[in-house]
């Protein structure tokens, strides 16, 4: 289900590629992971080589598409942009590979959820910039090899721990993205509030950050519809008062929980008892998809320190009963 704070991408990101700095100067945030790439870059291009294989992993909406443009920009090659569940076949991932030029960015999104099959062929493409494929014949197996152009594959993933030790292994370059601080999503939106032509009061824009869980694909989202209920009352500028007013009319509360995390919180602390409850008896109990809320939701509830995860399942802690006003059972104080 599609929802305010989803940071999985959807139709309501109209806009988003408008937002995204072109260069890593401009990037704001993951400070460590900057200064490496610009290490990294630096020395391929100073080598008239192509860059290594690049592993981004992270919860999502953190950057990781934003960056893959930037290698790409920062690289002077062209990028193509897929989806791992969009390659079924290998005759899918050979149309891409035989397309690329010599120094291209291929960005694979979701990489985990590449087909087996298809991630064996990419094995040779990463390696030797071969493509390997096997040939059906009468007498039997053939193996054909195709040589591609050098080429930069870009592998994003929100689940690192899913990627097969032999994929895992061709990356050259592994990076983790981390939850943003509130003076970088701080920044994040005062650039998206000039992009848009909107001016911001620096309340306004602290009330923003706060509530945007340390990711900046739902600042921007949350800018936006603030802008909105401005816009709607006939004002340019956003004032804190106006802020706090669209983002309670949102239902997002000072901790940036919505109404999938508090239903998480309450549901653990009245049905469970606390916990430990594992997840799948949790996401049928809120009737929500499991991979939604270890991917989306428990990220962020576990940076907060709302909720522990411990073999025999999910526990809430006492920080949660604290942020509800509730005691041990469950009743409000």
């Amino acid at each position: 289900m599609d929802r305010l704070l989803d940071a999985s991408r959807t139709s309501d990101d109209i806009g988003e590629v408008s937002l995204r700095p072109q260069v890593l100067t401009e990037y704001i945030g993951q400070k460590d992971l900057k200064d490496n790439l610009t290490v990294f870059i630096g020395a391929a291009l100073k080598r008239n080589e192509t860059l290594d294989h690049v592993l981004l992993y992270g919860p999502p909406g953190l950057g990781k598409t934003t960056l893959a443009y930037i290698i790409a920009n920062e690289m002077h090659g062209e990028i193509t942009v897929v989806n791992g569940p969009a390659i079924e076949k290998t005759g899918d991932l050979a149309s891409i590979l035989t397309k690329l030029k010599p120094g291209d960015i291929l960005f694979i999104d979701e990489i985990h959820r590449l087909p087996r099959v298809v991630e064996e062929v990419l094995y040779s493409a990463m390696e030797d910039f071969m493509l390997s494929i096997v040939v059906q014949r009468d007498a039997g197996a053939k193996t054909i090899n195709v040589p591609i152009p050098p080429f930069t594959l870009v592998g994003a993933t929100t689940r690192a721990g899913d990627l097969s030790s032999p994929l895992r292994a061709r990356f050259g370059i592994m990076e983790k993205l981390n939850f943003y601080t509130i003076d970088e999503i701080k920044d994040i939106v005062n650039r998206t509030a000039r992009v848009f032509q909107t001016t911001i009061d620096e309340e306004a824009c602290t009330e923003i950050a706060k509530r945007s869980r340390g990711t900046p694909r739902i600042a921007n989202r949350l800018f936006r519809r603030v802008r909105d209920f401005a816009n709607f009352r006939g004002e340019d500028h956003i004032t804190s008062d106006d802020a706090i007013a669209a983002l309670n009319a949102l239902k997002v509360d000072s901790l940036g929980l919505d109404d999938v995390d508090i239903k998480y919180l309450n549901t653990v602390i009245e049905r469970f008892k606390g916990g430990p409850v594992g997840l799948e008896s949790l996401a049928a109990a809120i009737g929500e998809e499991s991979m939604n809320l270890e991917d989306v939701y428990e990220p962020y509830l576990l940076q907060l320190g709302l909720i522990d995860r411990t073999p025999r399942g999910r526990i809430a802690t006492p920080l949660a009963y604290k942020h509800l006003k509730k005691d041990h059972q469950g009743s409000l104080f």
